[in-house]
């Protein structure tokens, strides 16, 4: 299977969402823009892998709809029903999900965060993330025949 999890993080917190292992190049690639932000961040990746950023923007909505501050049962029960790789997109805001955003999906699990200027991989079968690379845009219902080149900056720390 080559969904991975992505936990995103800035300085907010983390969002977690499942996604597909080639969407990694992008989010490479925008971090060569550095962005602040997880908007910035889906924004900067949206030019190389569409529909991204509707698909967490909008689980995001959802995950706001059902989960209020401090009440968390919601999005407690869909990470225990729900199979892994069909997880929601949701916060993490208590020790439950900060366990379920580290847990590695089909191909892995990676994490971006923003703040610290730091990708790690937890656990990556798929792709692994390279310093620089080349990669083909997904244009959000297939690919194109374009190619982007992707260069993770110096500064930031790519662990394994």
């Amino acid at each position: 299977m080559n969904l991975m999890r992505y936990t995103l993080i800035d300085r907010r917190g983390g969002v977690s969402f499942i996604a597909h292992g080639d969407a990694l190049p992008a989010f490479v690639k925008a971090c060569s823009f550095y962005p602040q932000t997880l908007d910035d961040l889906l924004n900067l990746t949206s030019a190389y892998y569409a529909s991204l950023r509707e698909y967490v923007l909008s689980g995001l909505a959802v995950f706001d709809e059902h989960n209020l501050d401090g009440h968390w049962e919601a999005i407690h029960t869909s990470l225990v029903l729900s199979r892994r790789y069909e997880q929601p997109v949701f916060r993490v805001v208590d020790e439950v999900t900060r366990e379920a955003s580290l847990r590695p999906v089909g191909a892995g699990a990676v994490i971006f965060n923003l703040a610290d200027r730091r990708v790690v991989q937890l656990v990556n079968t798929y792709r692994e993330v390279r310093r620089e690379g080349r990669a083909r845009v997904f244009n959000g219902d297939d690919w194109t025949s374009e190619i982007f080149p992707y260069r993770l900056p110096a500064d930031w720390a790519l662990v394994p």
